[in-house]
């Protein structure tokens, strides 16, 4: 039995086939170009494997909700090629086996709760900081959907107050993905993250962030926090999350979890494949589900 896994991102592509264990046999990448361009290389690439269902974790704004005649399609992205695609609907033309389809994000919360640093914890958040700021939530097992899914990139935050940057986001100026995000990084310093290593720059965006985690912590109560993404890729930024989170709650929760921060509030275990193991099991569950 093999699965097709798409890790459908606004910068690229991962696509992939596991076996029933979960494990990756085979695995590639490309850049998200225009639908038709990006579709065909995902239509060749599974049109020479023989798989058995297909998983797809998609960037969004998406449509989940299985009554509407919208349901599959990306919606209001601000990649303005791919408003109003239906992207679950082409791979339905070209592959006639069952399909689970979920956020980007949510895929990768399913990923490490099932394989990973969040293995057999029914609460759990995996937030991705990169390009953008998006986070997926498991609550007691299940996917968080709901009238859309979360978007809690676009939640808004107390401005630092040393920080005159605007923010970068087109809709809410300075919400966390406006003022943390990889492109507000490299918009607010003219480099990218990974460049800046600078004390200051790393504690800004600590401060930031966990501004975000104090609000998901007292709405969502995750057992577990996973920051995934190429930003949370820079050694010293979970440390500094750590100070400002335990900071801002100021002991107002007293849970174990809390306690211990730096098992509470860590990264991917799967690292950059959480993604595509969260589409493993969204195509396995559809599977399972048509049998």
């Amino acid at each position: 039995m093999l699965i097709g896994c798409i890790e459908a991102g606004g910068t690229k592509f991962v696509c992939g086939v596991c076996d029933e264990r979960g494990q990756i046999l085979d695995r590639t990448q490309f850049p998200t170009l225009a639908p038709n361009e990006t579709m065909e290389n995902v239509n060749n690439y599974f049109s020479k494997k023989s798989i058995n269902a297909i998983g797809l974790g998609c960037f969004g704004p998406i449509d989940l909700k299985l009554t509407s005649k919208t349901y599959g399609f990306i919606k209001n992205t601000p990649k303005e090629s791919w408003k109003n695609y239906n992207i679950l609907g082409y791979l339905k033309k070209k592959f006639n086996v069952p399909i689970g389809f979920d956020t980007d994000v949510n895929s990768a919360a399913l990923g490490e709760a099932h394989y990973g640093a969040a293995k057999g914890l029914q609460n759990v958040l995996y937030i991705t900081i990169g390009t953008g700021i998006g986070a997926g939530v498991l609550v007691e097992g299940n996917l968080l959907h709901g009238m859309l899914h979360p978007e809690m990139g676009h939640i808004l935050i107390r401005r630092h107050p040393d920080d005159d940057f605007e923010g970068i986001c087109p809709y809410h100026k300075d919400c966390i993905e406006g003022l943390a995000s990889g492109k507000s990084i490299e918009t607010r310093y003219n480099k990218k993250a990974q460049y800046l290593t600078d004390d200051s720059v790393w504690k800004l965006e600590a401060y930031y962030i966990a501004q975000a985690l104090m609000n998901y912590i007292l709405i969502l109560s995750p057992e577990k926090i996973i920051i995934g993404g190429g930003v949370s890729k820079q050694k010293k930024l979970l440390k500094y999350v750590r100070v400002y989170v335990k900071q801002f709650l100021n002991d107002y929760i007293n849970t174990n979890e809390l306690k211990d921060l730096e098992h509470y509030i860590v990264n991917p275990q799967l690292g950059d494949n959480a993604g595509l193991i969260g589409a493993f099991v969204l195509g396995l569950n559809a599977l399972n589900e048509h049998n």
